[in-house]
């Protein structure tokens, strides 16, 4: 029996469809589903969802629940990751402290100061993790779905020798936005896809066999609806030829062009990247409206007297395991080291490529290099990380501060000090979540404190 963790498993919507897919393989149907999370009563609600499911499916699946990490890994084969390292009383610093100083964020859980503070808090508590795999199951595959996916992914691949690999929905969810636009059946397309998480590009999209790029410029600058649809990305593709992954939302924080100035936001940000204007507060609401009503929604389904759909989805996991376990082979993108397989991106970062999952492992695939038209955002975004990476495994502020310093929206809006200034406050809003920092500033100085110059 295959004994599959999932770390974080109180995520009850992400962990439910997980499990959904997984239980419709026949390789897997007999699994061990150990479920471990640190809050019981989340940890309790999964559990009987879990159990309907397989009871449901009649899968001859057994449920194990822990609050134990180590009694949760210990025998793992698959070790799916889905955690939150924080409360939102400490992560919307990373939204509100950037705001104060004119950086307008829209969701903030990946790059700039927003991803990078996050990634401070939580590379550490994904490298124990990682260590406990080595310790207690050295051959299990680990799929992390936690963002920030490149500075993890970077962390865990550079510091253990456990095999992993980050997944992301965006890169299959834009290949069939793209089909709808075209009116392509998606089983008709296929394509070439790197860069780096929310990073990546479609280097050749095609409609059986034929290039369909033509058929894209067309849609978006023909049709109204398709162009508002995905703002900050169609203008990116209209501009550098090649579409870009991850939602406009995500990808308008990613560069200088679209939130620099209000007048922007409201051209580009406001009405097509699927998110409310940018305002921290949508976030934080969100999130808080979410945790208020979680726990009636979740009563409510598992009350619902309805057959549930137990028809398989599309995320990546359930078929990178089937594949690994012996059943069909299957390619996807997955973010891996880069050991010669993007030319023109720091060698050994993290980048998104296409994998091969079968029964002989994980199998990267060379694609070579991007595109300049593409390739200079990237390869710049990819550096900084890279930065702020060693800092967070060093311990180090000034390169935190200097990998900000970077950050192409940061410096579009804001001074080299005022970058300064900002990075020192967000230091000292997370001085207790920061285990590989000791209390200085970004000059070195001891103790923590804010710069004024």
């Amino acid at each position: 029996m295959t004994k599959i963790t999932f770390i974080g498993a109180g995520s009850f919507g992400f962990t439910r469809k997980l499990v959904r897919d997984v239980l419709t393989f026949p390789t897997l149907a007999d699994a061990t589903i150990c479920l471990m999370d640190i809050d019981p009563k989340k940890l309790g609600f999964i559990e009987k969802a879990i159990n309907r499911i397989v009871t449901e499916g009649r899968y001859p699946a057994r449920v194990v629940s822990t609050l134990s990490r180590d009694e949760a890994l210990d025998g793992a084969d698959y070790v799916i990751v889905t955690i939150l390292a924080g409360h939102m009383d400490i992560w919307r610093h990373d939204i509100e402290i950037p705001m104060k100083y004119g950086i307008d964020t829209n969701i903030g859980d990946t790059r700039g100061p927003s991803g990078i503070f996050r990634a401070m808090r939580t590379v550490p508590v994904m490298l124990d993790i990682a260590r406990d795999m080595e310790r207690l199951c050295p051959k299990a595959v680990m799929l992390n779905y936690t963002n920030p996916m490149v500075l993890i992914c970077r962390a865990i691949q550079s510091e253990t020798k456990i095999a992993a690999a980050g997944l992301c929905h965006s890169v299959q969810g834009t290949a069939e936005m793209l089909a709808r636009w075209i009116g392509a059946p998606m089983n008709e397309i296929t394509f070439t896809c790197a860069g780096i998480n929310h990073m990546a590009w479609y280097l050749e999209y095609k409609w059986k066999g034929e290039d369909a790029y033509p058929l894209i410029r067309k849609a978006i600058t023909e049709r109204p609806e398709i162009y508002n649809e995905e703002q900050v990305r169609n203008e990116m593709y209209l501009h550098l030829d090649y579409y870009p992954t991850e939602s406009s939302g995500h990808h308008s924080e990613y560069n200088p062009w679209f939130r620099k100035r209000p007048d922007l936001i409201e051209k580009y940000c406001t009405h097509g990247t699927g998110w409310n204007p940018g305002e921290y507060a949508y976030v934080v609401n969100r999130h808080a409206e979410r945790e208020a009503t979680w726990e009636t929604q979740i009563t409510d389904w598992l009350n619902d007297p309805a057959p549930l759909d137990l028809e398989r989805g599309h995320e990546y996991a359930a078929y990178i395991i089937n594949g690994l376990e012996g059943g069909t082979p299957f390619q996807f993108n997955g973010n891996m080291r880069n050991d010669g397989l993007l030319d023109n991106l720091p060698r050994n970062a993290c980048v998104e490529i296409p994998v091969w999952a079968s029964r002989d492992g994980l199998q990267s695939v060379r694609v070579g290099s991007l595109p300049p038209s593409v390739a200079m955002l990237t390869g710049l975004t990819s550096q900084l990380e890279e930065m702020a990476v060693a800092g967070i495994l060093e311990g180090d502020p000034r390169k935190i501060f200097q990998a900000i310093l970077h950050d192409p929206l940061s410096s579009a809006v804001l001074t080299m000090a005022e970058i300064r200034e900002m990075v020192n406050e967000m230091f000292a809003v997370n001085q207790g979540y920061l285990p590989t920092f000791r209390h200085t500033d970004v000059e070195g100085n001891r103790p923590m404190r804010l710069l004024t110059a």
